[in-house]
């Protein structure tokens, strides 16, 4: 079957929305000087204070969702895979940074925190739901 031509609209739109996913963990997790000089004391002693357990969650997140948006581009049906364990993970680290932290999201961050996080949650729902929706299908091999 030939692919739909809304699916390299979503595949590209989706794959930069991710690598912009990736920089930051990349940037937050080698402590970039100039990008983190971004956030205030506070923020950063959030950002530091991660245990080990959800800076991996927020690792698998991350790489799992960039990986799913080249596997829907290659047209593979890994991709609902991968998205689904990228949603897993950011499921993991929202409950954490709300629920379990010493300092929540929304303290460090102010309450954009909080709609950020659900525009992210949003959008991992959604290619979850169209790559699902592109193997059932047949466009996804």
């Amino acid at each position: 079957m030939k692919a739909p031509w809304h699916l390299w609209v979503v595949g590209i739109v989706s794959l930069l929305w991710n690598a912009g996913g990736a920089f930051d963990y990349t940037m937050t997790q080698t402590q970039n000087e100039n990008y983190m000089s971004n956030f205030s004391p506070q923020q950063l002693d959030y950002f530091y204070g991660f245990p080990t357990w959800v800076v991996a969650v927020w690792a698998i997140a991350v790489w799992a969702g960039l990986s799913g948006s080249v596997f829907l581009l290659l047209r593979s049906r890994l991709a609902t895979w991968a998205f689904t364990v990228s949603l897993l993970g950011m499921v993991s680290n929202t409950f954490w940074g709300f629920a379990m932290s010493d300092t929540s999201m929304t303290k460090a961050m102010g309450p954009e925190a909080l709609w950020f996080t659900l525009a992210i949650a949003v959008v991992a729902v959604a290619l979850l739901w169209y790559a699902r929706r592109m193997k059932f299908r047949g466009v996804l091999r």
